[in-house]
């Protein structure tokens, strides 16, 4: 994936806000196992909102497509979801039915039958890294793309970092070095100027994304989202739809 989730009162702060950002990235879980959601709001005239998005499984990168919407009042919210990012004409592999409002989306994944299969929960309030500490330096490649990724945290305080990528079979490169670490209350951030770069703990893994960083790479190069494993080792965000 290159350069890829709130009550009747506040309706009206409710709507400024979903306009105003419209594309939210929630964390949580779908039954038993950790999971990443991100979707994307645009209103309607009646008030409530058509919806799209995807989920990734972790670890195993597992992705589903999902599309529906949310109504204006209560913030119930229907999903479908497929497994191509078109569902129209295609066979549905289930439904997330629940309640988003106040930063969080809850209800039950149902199968194409209609069936329960399980609960699941996701906020867009991340984890606090403030005690995170780690020494980090790996590597991760696939046949065009490679990425190497070199950090030191101590207790939420970023001592060290270095972020490169190359990209064949041009060899155009980007580095990210020298960023400075930012006050991040959901994980860990670094910038300098418009280029930043955040982690976050997403289950077991820790996501590393970069964000407004182009001028740091070559014309043809660009940083892919990572992911670090418990034991320090990474591979790149690039979810399967199976």
């Amino acid at each position: 994936m290159r350069a890829f989730f709130l009550a009747a009162l506040c309706l009206p702060c409710m709507a400024f806000s979903e306009e105003a950002s419209p594309t939210r990235e929630l964390v949580g879980t779908l039954g038993s196992r950790s999971a990443l959601l991100v979707l994307h709001s645009v209103p309607r005239s009646d008030g409530s909102w058509r919806v799209t998005g995807e989920y990734l499984l972790l670890p195993t990168l597992q992705r589903r497509f999902l599309e529906g919407e949310r109504s204006p009042q209560l913030g119930v919210t229907a999903l479908k979801e497929g497994a191509t990012a078109i569902l129209f004409g295609h066979d549905a592999t289930g439904e997330l039915r629940g309640t988003w409002r106040s930063g969080a989306f809850k209800g039950t994944r149902y199968g194409p039958g209609g069936q329960e299969r399980e609960r699941f929960e996701f906020s867009e309030q991340f984890p606090s890294m403030q005690g995170y500490s780690a020494a980090v330096r790996c590597r991760a490649d696939d046949a065009r793309y490679s990425s190497s990724l070199s950090y030191t945290v101590e207790h939420g305080n970023i001592r060290a970092f270095d972020w490169r990528s190359r990209v064949q079979p041009g060899g155009h490169s980007c580095r990210l070095a020298g960023l400075e670490q930012q006050p991040f209350e959901a994980g860990l951030r670094l910038a300098a100027g418009r280029c930043s770069v955040t982690l976050r703990e997403v289950g077991d893994v820790v996501k590393i994304a970069a964000e407004n960083c182009s001028q740091q790479c070559g014309s043809q190069a660009y940083l892919e989202p990572v992911l670090v494993e418990r034991r320090g080792g990474c591979r790149l965000l690039r979810p399967e739809a199976r």
